[in-house]
């Protein structure tokens, strides 16, 4: 019976620690994975909202040009004289300083 009880006290005790390890892991990857993840989408959603008409920019398929209008979910961008398209705003990833 002694050694039942053992056995039982044994794995409450692994058990503990299994789940104190577990908890840490998940701490380990909130804290180095998933929040400055979450920090740098933020920090990339107030750069789109930031441009204006006139700023350089590139898309997520390496197209260069400027915007020349900005709505509420797109930009038109002017790649070439008279040549404009007009993309979502996701897909602006990063924008040049002015000229």
């Amino acid at each position: 019976m002694d050694i039942l009880l053992q056995a039982a006290t044994g794995s409450q005790n692994g058990l503990g620690a299994s789940l104190l390890m577990m908890v840490a892991i998940i701490a380990i990857f909130y804290f180095f994975m998933i929040r400055p993840q979450q920090k740098k989408q933020k920090e990339i959603e107030k750069t789109r909202n930031a441009m204006t008409v006139g700023d350089k920019v590139v898309t997520a398929g390496g197209i260069h040009g400027r915007i020349r209008e900005v709505g509420d979910t797109y930009f038109v961008i002017e790649i070439a004289d008279n040549v404009k398209i007009k993309v979502e705003k996701g897909s602006v990833y990063a924008a040049a300083k002015n000229d």
